[in-house]
């Protein structure tokens, strides 16, 4: 694995994997694998965790963007529509490896159809699903 992992405060492997799978960052993780884009916005996120507070996600995403696992991407000035987002949280490449060398990407199919199941989205959460993302054409 690349030693690109932002371990700041001296964390072993050991406890990087401790870290990602404290219960709220875990769950982010797994949102963003079960995501069709691999990249939800924070609107998203926070809609997919009701019991947490906003901040409180907004917090721990921070600490996985710290950490090196989760990257932030943005649309390019000329992509952003007004009442869409523009910022996404997807995993970054190290991240990634990270989490398939200690076998946390095994469900990841299985979140994905899990996922396409949720029926009852609000309508802003599909309009937001549904917003260009980094990359597309």
């Amino acid at each position: 694995m690349s030693t690109d992992l932002r371990t700041a405060e001296g964390m072993e492997s050991r406890e990087l994997v401790h870290f990602v799978t404290q219960q709220t960052r875990f769950a982010l993780i797994n949102n963003i694998l079960q995501h069709p884009e691999q990249l939800p916005s924070m609107y998203e996120l926070e809609e997919l965790n009701p019991s947490v507070s906003d901040a409180t996600v907004y917090k721990h995403i921070q600490k996985l963007i710290d950490a090196g696992i989760v990257k932030e991407v943005a649309l390019n000035d000329d992509q952003r529509r007004q009442g869409y987002p523009w910022k996404f949280y997807g995993l970054s490449e190290d991240g990634r490896e990270f989490l398939k060398e200690h076998n946390l990407l095994a469900a990841e199919e299985t979140l994905q159809q899990i996922y396409d199941t949720i029926s009852d989205k609000p309508e802003k959460m599909v309009k937001y699903e549904n917003a260009p993302r980094p990359g597309d054409s």
